[in-house]
């Protein structure tokens, strides 16, 4: 009976030993990975394992794993002999993204249209009222990124396809989205087209929510070409610079 007791007091334990490996590894995977999406961690930068621990917090071995999650959503890379940095940019890679984008998100909002309810275009909706009340910049003056805007332009665009009916494609969707938003954030300083967002995410919600099938892919892609072809050209003088 001691001895069965023993038993499940020392899985217990590891049970919780591993919950809390799961907890840090999750919190340093998340953390670095905002870091390398915002553009923290620059291009290219060698992100050394005793420097990760220091700034966030956590041991060696939550920071191996968070790099290895990285690395599989291809914002870090692995070197036998150089070690692990932050994926480097390219001219190249943002158009093979941008092309990627418009015809896997054009796919989902077709099944989105032909599956969604009443309650997922309640999501459109309200997704892009929020969005249109928030300014795209949290300065008047200069270019300064507003984590708000940010966070509600994301969940805007993930609105439109998340009643296309596969987990897998909206995460493909995610990935790409925060890829995306990488470029974005890089060439943030320099990009800041004085255009009216807004009454792009307006006519695409209203173009949507009527399932008119044709309009909504135009317009999704004329929305992404735009924002890209400006993208592009800041993302060349980044490179350039």
């Amino acid at each position: 009976m001691a001895t069965e007791k023993s038993i499940l007091l020392t899985k217990m334990d590891s049970l919780e030993d591993q919950t809390k490996f799961q907890s840090r590894t999750s919190q340093a995977y998340s953390s670095m990975r905002s870091d390398i999406i915002t553009g923290i961690l620059r291009p290219g930068h060698k992100l050394k394992i005793e420097e990760l621990t220091k700034a966030y917090g956590v041991g060696s071995s939550p920071i191996r794993e968070a790099l290895s999650l990285l690395t599989s959503d291809t914002l870090v890379t692995r070197n036998d002999q150089r070690g692990f940095r932050v994926v480097e940019v390219s001219t190249e890679e943002f158009d093979e993204l941008l092309k990627t984008r418009v015809l896997v998100e054009q796919l989902a909002l077709k099944e989105s249209m032909l599956n969604g309810d009443d309650a997922w275009e309640e999501k459109i909706i309200l997704a892009a009222h929020r969005l249109s009340r928030l300014p795209r910049s949290a300065s008047p003056d200069i270019f300064v990124a507003n984590d708000e805007w940010d966070s509600l332009h994301k969940k805007f665009h993930m609105s439109l396809i998340s009643a296309c009916g596969s987990s897998i494609l909206i995460k493909f969707c995610d990935q790409l989205y925060d890829q995306n938003t990488r470029y974005r954030h890089l060439a943030a300083p320099r990009s800041y087209p004085m255009r009216d967002i807004n009454v792009e995410h307006d006519a695409l919600s209203t173009a949507v929510v009527s399932r008119n099938k044709e309009s909504s892919l135009n317009l999704l892609a004329d929305h992404y070409q735009r924002t890209g072809s400006r993208l592009r050209s800041d993302i060349v003088a980044l490179l350039n610079s």
